[in-house]
């Protein structure tokens, strides 16, 4: 079945014409239509869309003068959601160069590997993430553009600010030491006010390598072209019909492409406003959609959890909230009855991958589904295909969800096997494999009911569990490690590792667990640590992870009927 038969059966748009220029070009067309307005809300700061053009413009100079950077070559964006992570992306933009964004929970090694692979040698910096990049500064890194969020607090504020913009820092100006390359402050970069050469990137030229694991646990960049952005952040805009009078609370992470698409590139696109939180609290939430009138919010379910759960909600005029969306875990259908209730909307529920720039489907606004991927968006063909045969399967059968689209990426990059592999051609055409398992309705609507890889989702980010075995390997206690799913009241799933320890080794599951807090990103460390003399493995030898995960879903049903009967 082909997602053209089924999308004639939702009365939905089926195409898009995307402009064939490059992203920068929406920033320039944005600040041309309306200089003075405001393009960011930063806890009751603004920068204006003509202040932001501006200091794009000169940091993508400095990138060119000072830093060498010329077209096509990476620089590695490792910041939290601030002003300075939208400037320093569309700079590199503007600089004709290619922005590798980095989740600011990752730590040394793992922005190591990516520094490596990517072969950046510019990064932009957060201060307080300096100390993961000090080891690597000067070898790994030649130059380090490090920011302060505090910087664009420019105007006194009432709101509740998280630590990163309460706590001293200096802007870095040190020497280096050690080898180290010297970190140049943002400040700094924009006085030297350089302009930059002509804009030259086009449609087809790369824009964006977001990294993501893969089964083999090594983190693998996506390659997107201007193209394959640019459409995502037009469709993201078109499908819910949203207009430049828009206010858009940008809570998820901006790094991540759902929040660099919905929260970034899609309201620049259409010259709307952002109000950027550097780290989420839902208290501060409330504040800004009450203050700043935030008519859409794509966010995740968790976020939504804590907003409905604050004792003191009622007190807050969050009646602006006119567009919810999300993905990443299905919306618990209470809090579904909640959101109608509340605001008299749904929540609009989407699928997509970093290999594919966001959504590759979404529930049409008003006619959705809950806890469904929804239908093909603009120009995308989607099918469920038997995984081994690869034959396409009837409505309500059962298999591997297929996608085809201007959204989907070009390949991973220098990784020319696994980009082989993830792709199939059906009937001439090529589809990406995602990996997941879902079924169509006669409505045409797709639904996702299991992985055929083996990933965990944790609040929305995936874990890989090959990558964390690989790095519980390096505990000098740990012999083997198999790392499965736990269930999780509010994260939906979290890390559990079952470890084998050396002979003659002790260690606790406490100082497990704070040995890689310190070497990996938070989402991704185990958060329930299980000891055990042996592991189950195949004939062969193999791990046999499957049976590890049914016993703790026996574990875990069993523990709920427990507590049910009494």
């Amino acid at each position: 079945m082909t997602a053209t038969s089924t999308r004639r059966r939702v009365d939905v748009p089926r195409q898009l014409s995307a402009p064939q220029t490059s992203l920068y070009t929406n920033l320039e067309v944005s600040s041309d239509r309306d200089p003075e307005k405001a393009a960011i809300l930063y806890y009751g700061s603004t920068v204006s869309y003509g202040q932001l053009r501006r200091e794009v413009d000169a940091m993508a100079g400095f990138l060119q003068q000072h830093c060498g950077i010329a077209r096509g070559e990476r620089v590695v964006l490792y910041m939290q959601n601030s002003p300075q992570f939208v400037i320093a992306f569309y700079a590199v933009l503007r600089a004709d160069a290619v922005v590798v964004p980095v989740n600011p929970m990752n730590r040394t090694a793992e922005l190591q590997h990516i520094l490596e692979d990517s072969g950046a040698r510019v990064a932009f910096v957060g201060v307080e993430l300096m100390e993961h990049v000090r080891p690597l500064s000067g070898r790994h890194v030649d130059y380090v553009i490090s920011a302060r969020y505090a910087d664009y607090l420019r105007e006194e504020t009432d709101l509740p600010l998280p630590d990163v913009l309460t706590s001293s820092g200096a802007q870095p100006h040190a020497d280096s030491v050690d080898g180290e390359a010297a970190p140049i402050g943002w400040n700094e970069a924009l006085s030297r006010a350089c302009v930059p050469r002509g804009h030259e990137s086009g449609p087809e030229d790369l824009a964006v390598i977001p990294y993501t694991s893969g089964t083999t646990g090594r983190p693998k960049g996506c390659i997107h072209t201007h193209r394959s952005v640019m459409h995502s952040t037009v469709s993201c805009a078109e499908w819910p019909s949203l207009a430049n009078g828009s206010v858009m609370l940008c809570s998820v992470p901006l790094f991540h492409v759902t929040g660099m698409q919905n929260c970034m590139n899609m309201p620049l696109y259409i010259g709307a406003t952002m109000a950027i939180m550097t780290r989420w609290d839902a208290k501060c939430a409330a504040h800004v959609i009450e203050r700043h009138r935030v008519s859409t919010w794509v966010t995740v379910p968790t976020m939504l959890i804590d907003l409905l759960n604050l004792p003191d909600i009622n007190r807050f005029d969050l009646s602006s909230i006119a567009y919810l969306s999300g993905g990443g875990a299905a919306m618990p259908q209470a809090v579904a009855r909640q959101i109608e209730k509340r605001w008299g909307i749904p929540y609009v529920e989407g699928y997509g991958l970093t290999e594919t720039m966001a959504a590759t489907h979404i529930n049409p606004p008003k006619h959705s589904k809950q806890q469904c991927m929804g239908v093909p968006v603009f120009n995308t063909d989607s099918l469920i295909v038997d995984p081994e045969t690869l034959q396409p399967l009837g409505e309500g059968e059962t298999g591997e969800i297929l996608v085809s689209g201007p959204q989907v990426f070009d390949g991973y990059w220098k990784s020319p096997e696994a980009t082989q592999e993830a792709f199939v051609l059906i009937d001439g055409k090529r589809y990406l494999r995602t990996g997941d398992l879902g079924y169509v309705d006669r409505d045409g609507y797709f639904f996702i009911v299991d992985r055929l890889k083996r990933m965990i989702n944790a609040s929305g980010y995936k874990v890989w569990p090959a990558e964390v075995e690989a790095m519980l390997f390096e505990h000098p206690a740990i012999q083997e490690a198999c790392v499965i799913a736990t269930q999780d009241p509010r994260r939906g799933e979290s890390v559990k590792a079952v470890i084998v320890l050396r002979h003659g080794e002790y260690v606790t599951e406490d100082e497990i667990v704070s040995w890689a807090r310190e070497r990996m990103a938070s989402y991704k460390v185990p958060r329930v640590i299980q000891f055990a003399a042996s592991l189950p493995r195949t004939a062969s030898g193999k791990i046999q992870w499957r049976l590890l995960q049914e016993e703790e879903a026996r574990s875990r049903n069993a523990q709920s009927e427990v507590r049910r009967l009494d």
